[in-house]
């Protein structure tokens, strides 16, 4: 394998190029621009990327991952027109959620790979100061033949700013912010608009480029293009993945719902007994902390919740351990405790039943949430069998043509409760859905604790037995 660094480029052959992107941490979207000899892209069609996944009949391509398999762009360059000079490869923060950059993200691989030939890998260099975009590779032309750069170029303005300067007109105006310029240290300082992005070879100094006109169609300006993502279709969460759900939290229309669903697993497991109940512990955004643990990490016993405010200035970090809701005053929705939309805490459960199917949740006023976390309990005449054995999971949906399906993979014994899934709703344009899947103790009927900064501490909360 030949790794490159920043900067540095190799020969590569006019057959399809598959490059993968690998990420560690926050989730990166991959996506690639084809660019003329002078920066810029020819029209909107030329960024490949979610909502767009094809230009040039095919000779482009983007592929969502899948099954293991990560996100690719494939690039036949032998199938490029001639006005192509360079297929530019992009790894971009989530664009519906300003609030992650790549100091989220712990690592960013970007291998190239060609039938026949080693593979090619670049690692771009830690990116810190906010960027929420980065030039990764571009494969480009050297007279009759094709080469591979590593750029490594951080964007602070994400995939909207990056797209406009390469000449995309995006659905939403953007703010002006500085961004990196090339050659200012690993991750550079500020960018200077006036000069392509485009890097040149390490020997030719950068030549200014124009201004260009926004891309026309038959003599008038096209619609600008829309970088917000589709709806998630139907998912399945991975043991211990999560996933970003965009939300229009104005929406007073909008409404979550989240269902603990079950089939009892099998007869014999049906006739012992099969009796679920769906919990719904929840912090408010008026109470919400930004703290340095991510949400879902689970706490210890001694855990202080500290951390910014979610809404500066209405919350203020305990002070000492214990001060967590842990009794029966905590803020949860169940059975007996069935909640409301109409008022706070702007949750309401639909009911208990007492036998296989589904129990559902409505959530709305996304804007008035903080971390909701979805547990299940298993009644004490239900016998030592697994929730899996139950066949139990959690599916989210937003009715706006997302669901995802949140499983079980463990089998344990004896365990009274399971905290599987954590909604955080603190991020700016959506939440993210974390697969938790924690078991309380052995024999122990102590409910999970919900902190304020969205960890989670197991065997904490109060005892209440359930009979049938």
């Amino acid at each position: 394998m030949t790794e490159l660094r920043k900067g540095e480029n190799t020969e590569v052959g006019s057959g399809r190029v598959t490059a993968e992107l690998r990420a560690v941490g926050d989730q990166v979207d991959l996506s690639a621009l084809l660019v003329t000899a002078e920066g810029k892209v020819r029209s909107d069609d030329d960024l490949v990327f979610y909502n767009q996944p094809s230009a040039e009949a095919g000779a482009v391509r983007h592929l969502a991952a899948d099954a293991g398999i990560p996100e690719r762009i494939e690039v036949d360059p032998s199938a490029l027109p001639a006005d192509v000079d360079r297929v530019v490869l992009v790894g971009s923060c989530d664009p519906d959620d300003a609030t992650r950059t790549f100091r989220d993200v712990g690592e960013v691989r970007v291998s190239a790979v060609q039938q026949g030939a080693d593979p090619v890998l670049f690692r771009p260099p830690a990116l810190t100061d906010g960027e929420r975009a980065v030039l990764l590779m571009e494969l480009y032309r050297r007279g009759p033949a094709w080469k591979l750069r590593a750029i490594g170029q951080g964007y602070s303005d994400g995939l909207a700013g990056l797209a406009t300067d390469f000449g995309i007109q995006v659905e939403e105006p953007r703010e002006p912010s500085a961004v990196d310029r090339p050659g200012t240290g690993e991750s550079g300082s500020t960018r200077d608009t006036a000069t392509t992005t485009a890097l040149p070879e390490p020997a030719a100094p950068a030549a200014p480029v124009a201004p260009v006109a926004p891309a026309t169609t038959a003599g008038s300006p096209m619609s600008p293009m829309s970088l917000r993502k589709p709806p998630l279709g139907r998912i399945s969460l991975d043991k211990g993945g999560r996933v970003s759900m965009g939300l229009d939290k104005k929406d007073r229309e909008l409404v979550v719902t989240a269902s603990l669903e079950w089939d009892g697993g099998s007869d014999r497991r049906r006739r012992q007994g099969a009796d679920l109940d769906l919990y719904a512990l929840f912090v408010p955004a008026s109470q919400a902390l930004r703290g340095t643990n991510a949400p879902g990490t689970l706490a210890g016993s001694r855990h202080v919740a500290q951390g910014e405010p979610l809404r500066p200035g209405t919350a203020a970090a305990p002070a000492t351990p214990g001060t967590a809701k842990k009794g029966k005053g905590a803020d949860v929705v169940y059975y007996k405790r069935l909640g409301s939309v109409k008022s706070r805490p702007y949750i309401r459960l639909d009911g208990d039943s007492r036998i296989p199917g589904r129990e559902s949740l409505r959530i709305v006023r996304p804007d008035e949430q903080g971390y909701v976390l979805l547990c299940a309990y298993s009644a004490v005449s239900n016998g030592i069998g697994s929730f899996r054995s139950f066949g139990a999971k959690v599916v989210i949906t937003d009715g706006r043509g997302s669901a995802v399906t949140v499983p079980l993979f463990e089998n344990t014994r004896t365990r009274y409760w399971v905290a599987i899934a954590l909604v955080d709703f603190t991020t700016a344009d959506g939440a993210t859905i974390h697969h938790i899947e924690a078991y309380s103790a052995r024999m122990t009927e102590r409910r999970p604790v919900l902190h304020p900064d969205g960890t989670i501490e197991m065997n904490a909360g109060p005892v209440e037995f359930k009979r049938r």
